[in-house]
């Protein structure tokens, strides 16, 4: 069935609590996982790929959990990043304090902002904080327990404001002594939000932070910055699965208007868990059209993602639990460096993409298959389409849905694997040729 597209603007109608860091506007998000990523496992030789990640254009780096990893009930050789013995220590598989504020001096020197993972919801079984009893929830024989399933960690109760306190000291702690950016708070929505309001409330007393909470639920966008788009993650499964659902992903992307003006979601093909649970972004999209949903993740209003090795490109699924290291070739540019670096550079480049921008969709005659928007930000302006089909689409019209004014004046034509040209200007009965899994972007050149 056809996706019904209607002309939309992006229009919402919350007030955000917290206004976000102004280095948020056009800026991309690249996921470290320090122990996949070299051979030895250490920040001192992750740093040396920060110049390769510079000139590829990331701008914020966020770093998997680098706390120490509880022993009891460990899984795998070496255990979760996620369950953790304690909040202010540094894993030793990763090198030291020392090790870790050398490497964000240098990434801040670079021109990086560096966010860490925050795992508040629970810790692992022999953490510091198991000596208060407590602070911890229980079964109904009074031992410790976790509600969803993870046996290796233990869950906290918030309902102890102790605990509460010392938590937020925690956080603080490395926005003190290492003064990072922000935090990327894992699973969220399982704690409750008051909480991460007081948290955020105390711990910009030091500065100003980017918070990026994983969860997809929408009242939580009234302290975070950004948030998970897992609903739009789910509908381009179910499409690759079956071409018949193309209408749940605008649809999907639709239920998220009403988000508060300054809310962000994060748009991703892979990261840590997708990666290890669930596969690939070949295995999910296959090798056309990973490159596709990457494109728009980039293009599409939110935060782009990019998980460690995606540039390379990375093909296998990365233990979890285990040592198992990225593939990284002998060739000093991975193959999709350029790839991501041209939608890095039109991304933090173009005025279209910062604060005030609109979205209009298109409809097209591509059938269930190419996903098409217009963006405008005062007299900035994009036309982005998407073939995300392996079919060649080879008359694409837009069906004169756009006025003079807004396809007026000089365009530069951004394409996968086809060099830059100017366009001038669009006329409003523009018929577009797309070849399978490609995309197609238009950006007005003042």
């Amino acid at each position: 069935m056809q996706l019904a597209f209607v002309q939309t603007s992006i229009k919402h109608n919350m007030s955000i609590r917290y206004p976000a860091v102004d280095w948020l506007a056009g800026a991309n998000i690249y996921e470290v996982n320090i122990r996949q990523y070299t051979p030895e496992g250490t920040f001192k030789a992750f740093a040396k790929h920060l110049s390769r990640l510079k000139e590829m254009g990331v701008a914020i780096l966020w770093f998997m959990p680098i706390t120490p990893i509880s022993q009891q009930k460990k899984k795998g050789s070496l255990g979760s990043y996620y369950a953790c013995s304690s909040y202010t220590d540094i894993n030793p598989e990763f090198g030291n304090k020392e090790d870790f504020k050398a490497l964000i001096d240098q990434a801040h020197s670079l021109g990086f902002k560096v966010i860490i993972d925050w795992v508040a919801n629970h810790t692992g079984w022999d953490h510091l904080w198991t000596s208060n009893p407590d602070w911890y929830r229980k079964d109904a024989q009074g031992n410790f327990t976790e509600i969803h399933g993870w046996d290796d960690v233990i869950d906290l109760n918030y309902d102890n404001m102790e605990m509460q306190s010392a938590m937020i000291e925690a956080m603080k702690y490395w926005i003190g002594l290492f003064d990072i950016d922000g935090f990327r708070c894992d699973m969220a929505h399982l704690v409750q939000l008051e909480f991460w309001s007081k948290a955020r409330r105390s711990c910009e007393k030091i500065k100003k932070l980017l918070w990026l909470g994983e969860c997809d639920e929408d009242n939580y966008s009234e302290v975070f910055d950004i948030t998970y788009s897992w609903r739009w993650m789910h509908a381009t499964e179910n499409y690759a699965k079956d071409p018949g659902n193309f209408d749940q992903i605008k649809a999907s992307l639709d239920g998220y208007y009403h988000l508060p003006p300054e809310a962000q979601k994060l748009y991703f093909t892979s990261n840590h868990d997708e990666n290890s649970w669930n596969g690939t972004e070949y295995e999910k999209y296959g090798p056309l059209l990973s490159k596709t949903w990457a494109a728009f993740s980039f293009l599409f209003p939110g935060v782009p993602l990019i998980y460690s090795g995606q540039e390379l490109p990375n093909k296998k699924r990365l233990l979890f639990f285990d040592k198992d290291q990225i593939e990284w070739s002998s060739t000093p540019i991975p193959q999709l460096a350029a790839f991501y670096s041209t939608l890095c550079t039109i991304r933090k480049s173009h005025p279209v993409y910062k604060d005030g921008m609109t979205m209009q969709w298109i409809k097209t005659e591509g059938g269930d298959s190419v996903l098409a928007f217009y963006l405008q930000r005062q007299q900035h302006k994009a036309l982005i389409l998407l073939n995300l089909s392996d079919t060649d689409q080879h008359a694409v019209p837009i069906n004169g849905q756009l006025t003079a004014d807004q396809l007026a004046g000089k365009f530069i034509h951004i394409a996968e694997n086809q060099t830059a040209r100017m366009v001038t200007p669009l006329p409003s009965d523009s018929v577009f040729e797309l070849a399978a899994g490609a995309y197609q972007a238009y950006f007005s050149v003042d």
